[in-house]
């Protein structure tokens, strides 16, 4: 049995001291590093089954810190109690802005909003605090601060979401044996667009350079199935993207398929993929299995992944004078990803994504919007 250590002083926390310390940990715009050393002072302040304050080592595994670090910032809240947990003076030059106008510009930021806009730029903030409008972008750059980005989310609300994933990333992770994972999907109104001027080419120290207007030949839609354990793909075009042309593309892999396969097939809740049309031609196939992603989840499809790559490589910056011209494309590019294919692997487990989601609805619950 190792020694005990040494004997710890209590820090017999007031209830001011305690409220403040937590106040530090909740607020937003407090800085991580008091958030940090409030964590490891409360931490500090539970008391063992023994009635001794808890030992150096189980506060640095709880708060995730060194031992080190749980000592110094112990000792210093001992010496100058709240005080003590704020930085020393540094050397150089002295702060021309205070503590207060830092928290107003945080706060503002936060939880306010321009008058006329949607959000603040450093000269609104700049007018609107009297301070400069490079002391503001110091300050947003100091708490990691951005109000002109913004970015979107969109949470599922199917009932079975859990069960979908776990279904869906099961396939990703433990494919079954004597079987075929392919993610399907389908990328409607692909347009053939033709610029209204001649493209300029790249010359050196100029970009390729396009016309912003375009002249619309028409739409096509592009069936793809995605192999997730070799990463080829199997396309069909078709004008519309209706159950008859679903059907037809599930006969095309029924065709391509080795008959002693099996055949999963991962697809959203597109009702052309759910009709009684379909749950006939199932039936008359048994080998063939659909797994739908959960509503509003298409990330869990991997073969929007490869749709990405189709539109960044070939379809974004394409002219096509005709829909023929651009389904021409379409196909030469689909045949050569499949000389060289390469699958998309996918790592997270269906826990670590589910934790993951929850943590983040926790974030918004405790947003206070």
């Amino acid at each position: 049995m190792g020694r005990p250590g040494p004997k710890l002083a209590p820090l017999n926390l007031t209830a001011s001291e305690r409220a403040e310390l937590e106040r530090w940990v909740r607020r937003r715009k407090s800085a991580q590093d008091l958030a940090a050393r409030a964590r490891v002072v409360l931490a500090c302040d539970q008391v063992g089954e023994d009635g001794r304050p808890v030992p150096i080592g189980a506060v640095a595994d709880e708060v995730r810190v060194s031992r080190d670090t749980v000592t110094r910032w112990r000792k210093r809240f001992l010496a100058s109690r709240l005080e003590g947990l704020v930085d020393e003076p540094r050397p150089g030059r002295p702060r021309t802005v205070g503590d207060e106008r830092v928290e107003e510009v945080v706060r503002r930021t936060l939880e306010e909003k321009p008058a006329g806009a949607t959000h603040w730029s450093t000269r609104a903030m700049a007018q609107r605090t009297g301070l400069s409008q490079s002391t503001v972008s110091r300050i947003w750059r100091a708490f990691g601060l951005q109000p002109h980005r913004a970015e979107t989310f969109k949470l599922s609300t199917d009932p079975f979401f859990v069960d979908k994933v776990h279904d869906v990333v099961g396939l990703y992770l433990n494919p079954p044996e004597k079987a075929l994972v392919l993610c399907v999907d389908e990328k409607s109104q692909i347009q053939a667009l033709d610029r209204a001027q001649p493209v300029l080419p790249m010359m050196p120290g100029v970009p390729e350079r396009a016309t912003h207007d375009y002249v619309r030949a028409g739409t096509t839609t592009l069936f793809a199935a995605l192999n997730t354990a070799t990463g080829e793909v199997i396309g069909s075009l078709h004008r519309r993207h209706r159950t008859v042309e679903f059907k037809k593309f599930l006969t095309r892999l029924d065709k391509g398929v080795p008959p002693g396969l099996d055949v999963h097939l991962i697809c959203d809740n597109y009702i052309t993929h759910k009709n009684e049309t379909i749950r006939r031609w199932l039936l008359a196939h048994p080998r063939f299995h659909l797994h739908f992603t959960p509503t509003g989840s298409s990330w869990l499809n991997l073969v929007e992944r490869w749709f990405a790559e189709l539109t960044n490589k070939q379809i974004r910056r394409g002219a096509h004078k005709s829909v023929q011209a651009l389904e021409k494309d379409i196909r030469a590019w689909i045949n050569h990803w499949n000389d060289d294919p390469k699958p998309f692997v996918w790592t997270k487990t269906a826990d670590e994504i589910l934790e993951r989601l929850a943590s983040y609805c926790q974030r918004i619950t405790d947003s206070g919007h």
